[in-house]
């Protein structure tokens, strides 16, 4: 049922059939009863077809494709986040030739907006003013399947300078940024600098560099380097869990540094973090008067982990020290 009410509407949007709308409320009905290997075979259909027809009709699609991930489909949607360059291209294209007192793309274009859209630009304004449309459903797609599929966020370019230029016109391409950016899988190596000793570390799902300080103590405060360990509530909301009512603010254990002697800011991600060698640095150093901050995971839907790998021998770790630039003063943040 599901694969057909998908045909259906996927064959309105690339005919421009007036009965797309008709088709899209036929196929966001059927998602509720249909079976996993129909949906699998239904995403595939939606996210190709939403990078091939028109944009306004396309963006419906993929926010399509995005209720199928949140039911637990696993969508390839590589597609989705390919194509949102071009209509973020579009978009950009659009709001710049119609300079001041832009049209909102939640209320959908009419006559009007054409008719000064065609003045600006001519006949071509059509495909610009339906990406000025679409833009707001393609990010939103894009968000939902960067958030349940790190497949999709391995394969995409880790950047994309137009996307990231349309931020001005629809915020929530910030997300799109971060997500594109996540490190998942990747193995960093931690430095304490004051006991000269140091680890490896894998990451996954990690959203801020916040959460990555919460999880470095969670491994290492309290058990192998002086402290207090962290609430354990402050663990389970920075992997899995939701912030539980009364969870206190979270200090800092560490000031984090790089290898050049730079704060690892908390708004940071952990792919800001420089290569040093063959991989990422964090050097431990003690912390500096700071203002706690409140507990959480940047991606709540992204389960979040920091696994401790190995330690280093003393003896491997004698040519890293020189290596370091002691840490730069900073004002507390």
């Amino acid at each position: 049922m599901l694969l057909h009410a998908c045909a259906r509407v996927v064959e309105a949007a690339r005919g421009g059939g007036a009965d797309f709308g008709q088709s899209l409320r036929e196929a966001r009905r059927a998602i509720e009863a249909a079976g996993p290997e129909e949906a699998i075979a239904a995403a595939h259909l939606l996210v190709d077809a939403s990078a091939e027809v028109m944009p306004q009709r396309g963006g419906w699609l993929a926010v399509l494709a995005g209720s199928l991930a949140e039911k637990g489909v696993d969508v390839d949607g590589i597609p989705v986040v390919e194509r949102l360059s071009g209509i973020a291209a579009g978009a950009v294209t659009f709001a710049e030739a119609w300079g001041a007192g832009l049209p909102d793309p939640a209320q959908g274009p009419n006559q009007q907006i054409w008719e000064r859209a065609r003045q600006l630009m001519g006949e071509r304004a059509r495909v610009p003013m339906q990406c000025w449309y679409a833009l707001p459903h393609f990010t939103k797609s894009a968000v939902t399947l960067l958030t349940y599929s790190p497949a999709t966020r391995a394969a995409v370019r880790d950047r994309d300078e137009i996307t990231d230029r349309a931020v001005e016109y629809c915020p929530d391409l910030e997300d799109v940024r971060d997500l594109r950016r996540m490190l998942d899988g990747e193995e960093f190596l931690i430095l304490d600098r004051p006991t000269r000793q140091g680890w490896s570390v894998t990451i996954h799902g990690i959203g801020d560099n916040f959460q990555l300080h919460v999880l470095l103590a969670a491994v290492l405060a309290g058990r192998i380097l002086p402290g207090a360990p962290p609430d354990p509530r402050w663990v389970r909301c920075s992997t899995t869990g939701d912030v539980e009512p009364g969870t206190p603010p979270v200090p800092d254990w560490w000031r984090l540094t790089d290898v050049h002697g730079e704060r690892i800011r908390h708004e940071g991600m952990p792919a800001d973090i420089p290569v040093f060698g063959e991989s990422r640095v964090v050097v431990l150093d003690p912390p500096e008067p700071s203002h706690p901050r409140q507990p959480g995971r940047r991606f709540p839907l992204i389960r979040g982990s920091l696994v401790l790998d190995a330690a280093y021998h003393p003896e491997d770790l004698t040519a890293w020290w020189p290596a370091l630039t002691p840490p730069h003063l900073t004002q507390p943040h």
